[in-house]
């Protein structure tokens, strides 16, 4: 059994998504981080980060005590090498796949992560900031799609712990403003990886743990996400 520290994001939806994949079996410890939970000195033995997703493997591999991750590109290296699947297991295809999740650590998510908050959440409105993040997000969406004209999948032939870890942060493609449309192979891909049982029951979550997902945030959750230091 895995327990699952998740809220409604693009970083928790990369781990219930291979969980349902890997057909593993997990419990979710709802974070909510509109309310400070992230916060809470039991969850900061977990993630002293203060950040979801952490995850705690009660049978771990090498069969001792309980594992404890944080950071999501962590956790689904350590999944897949838990479960042999989504991630070849040496060789150049682990090295090509590997690649694809950094950059989407290093690169997609915190560029399209700083292109919600200048576009949808900053008090005020900055045109630099907010023409900056979204031209970074449009030629980060150009290199995927290239990779894609190329590549059935992120990393290659097989879909992957890759795919996982970016589709979540294009799914939100409208309030990066940005269009499918321009992207043919992104959008191909896009909607195959979209169909996916466990995709598909990954996000169907959501309903059941923060059915105010999209609404408007309120004065605390501003707070607590921009403010807690």
């Amino acid at each position: 059994m895995i327990d699952l520290y998740y809220w409604t994001t693009p970083n928790g939806h990369k781990i219930s998504i291979m969980l349902e994949e890997a057909k593993l079996a997990y419990r979710i410890k709802p974070i909510n981080i509109g309310r400070g939970e992230q916060f809470d000195p039991e969850f900061l033995t977990i993630a002293p980060n203060n950040r979801i997703p952490a995850i705690v493997d009660h049978a771990p591999k090498d069969g001792g005590q309980p594992m404890s991750l944080f950071e999501s590109g962590a956790i689904l290296e350590y999944l897949a090498d838990k479960t042999g699947q989504f991630l070849p297991t040496e060789g150049r295809e682990r090295y090509v796949v590997l690649q694809w999740l950094h950059w989407q650590m290093g690169g997609l998510g915190p560029m399209a992560g700083q292109n919600h908050h200048f576009c949808h959440y900053a008090p005020q409105k900055i045109e630099y900031a907010i023409e900056r993040y979204v031209r970074e997000t449009n030629r980060l969406y150009s290199v995927l799609d290239q990779r894609l004209s190329q590549q059935h999948y992120v990393g290659g032939d097989r879909y992957s712990i890759a795919d996982m870890a970016i589709y979540p942060w294009i799914v939100p493609w409208e309030k990066q403003r940005q269009t499918l449309e321009e992207f043919p192979d992104l959008e191909r891909w896009f909607e195959e990886v979209s169909q996916r049982p466990a995709v598909r029951k990954a996000y169907a979550i959501v309903e059941d743990i923060n059915p105010q997902a999209g609404v408007t945030m309120d004065a605390e959750a501003r707070k607590h996400l921009f403010g807690n230091r």
